[in-house]
């Protein structure tokens, strides 16, 4: 399968899966969500994952005056969430179906600003926008290729400022098989391939959280 097959059948079948059950695929801690639930799912992310993390994801700067860069927003889940937060939120999707139920959920959040962007990179961004954090979780886990995850990166890399955060998720479990073809189960990443692609990418990688398992956290903070 060629880099853009794949990111063909990325986008068909995340498509697909919001047509079937938008909110289910993007948490699937549950088949049916309410609105309350299903956004205050993403307040609990952004509970755990960056407001108990505040030193590393702002670094002195105030919040409010912070732009912020999500990866894989779904249907709006945690975009939500930061937009509550961040003075500013660009969030991308490959899938054109999840985003026009984003902009739907957060018609009446005017700090959210949402686009499709193609899979691979982020030129959907207009030019001069500077990220001072970019996110993503439970994404990363469902890509079947390095290739696109580091792509991703290198973009991410190339929108933060110098010593700027980007925190994500990875799939970290090697036992679990995977195939070009499957965009549910992504490629497993060592903790030595994690440090490696920072490097490549230009982050340095920090800290790690969860080798091994099928949440491996990422710290990557841009190099000067």
């Amino acid at each position: 399968m060629t880099f853009e097959e794949q990111l063909l059948k990325m986008r068909e079948d995340w498509d697909a899966r919001a047509r079937e059950n938008a909110r289910h695929y993007v948490q699937t801690a549950q088949t049916e969500w309410s609105d309350d639930e299903f956004f205050e799912s993403g307040e609990r992310t952004v509970r755990e994952q960056i407001l108990n993390d505040m030193i590393n994801v702002c670094q002195g700067k105030d919040p409010r005056e912070m732009r912020v860069l999500e990866i894989g927003c779904g249907a709006g889940r945690v975009t939500r969430a930061l937009a509550g937060q961040f003075g500013e939120v660009h969030a991308v999707d490959v899938s054109g179906e999840m985003i026009a139920l984003a902009m739907h959920a957060l018609r009446d959040v005017p700090n959210a600003i949402l686009y499709q962007n193609n899979g691979a990179d982020l030129r959907v961004i207009p030019d001069g926008k500077v990220f001072d954090f970019a996110f993503s979780t439970i994404v990363f886990q469902h890509i079947p290729s390095y290739e696109v995850i580091e792509n991703y990166v290198h973009e991410v890399a190339r929108l933060l400022r110098p010593g700027a955060l980007f925190k994500f998720q990875v799939q970290g479990d090697s036992s679990i098989a995977t195939s070009p073809n499957d965009t549910w189960l992504g490629v497993p990443f060592s903790d030595e391939q994690a440090v490696e692609m920072a490097e490549r990418c230009g982050f340095e990688p920090r800290y790690r959280h969860g080798q091994g398992q099928q949440y491996f956290w990422l710290w990557y903070f841009k190099r000067a």
